[in-house]
């Protein structure tokens, strides 16, 4: 069966940053199936909102083509019920409601941020921690 993983924001902007890095290869794996990607509508309004910031070198119309070669990819969930406040920064509450909808996993960078998920069930893992349990090189 395949895993079903939350990307946290910060691994998406650690990705398109460096194409020599653990996010990219996490994010490049998206075409093999590997594994389920879940998305909600705020973590997408995130994604954008954060991209166009002007973090990375890309111009908003390649953000736009990336958000929506992960959206065709990914199983948008629709989050009826939120447990907030649960984390020390209530702007990462949203990516636990999502995780805890689809039954997930959260690949962040940010491990620590999210110390509250376990009474969830819910995994916390760094990309280069996910791709080992794919059993792909990072």
């Amino acid at each position: 069966m395949k895993p079903d993983i939350v990307l946290d924001t910060n691994v998406l902007v650690a990705a398109l940053k460096s194409s020599q890095g653990t996010s990219f290869r996490l994010l490049s794996l998206l075409e093999r199936d590997l594994f389920t990607v879940h998305v909600s509508t705020p973590l997408v309004t995130e994604y954008e909102a954060v991209l166009k910031r002007g973090i990375t070198a890309l111009t908003a119309d390649d953000i736009d083509d990336v958000i929506d070669f992960l959206c065709s990819k990914a199983v948008l969930d629709k989050i009826f019920y939120l447990w907030r406040p649960v984390l020390k920064d209530p702007d990462d509450d949203f990516v636990l409601e999502l995780a805890v909808k689809a039954n997930a996993t959260i690949v962040t960078w940010n491990v620590a941020d999210f110390k509250q998920t376990a009474r969830f069930g819910i995994d916390v893992m760094t990309p280069r921690d996910f791709l080992a349990s794919l059993e792909v090189q990072p």
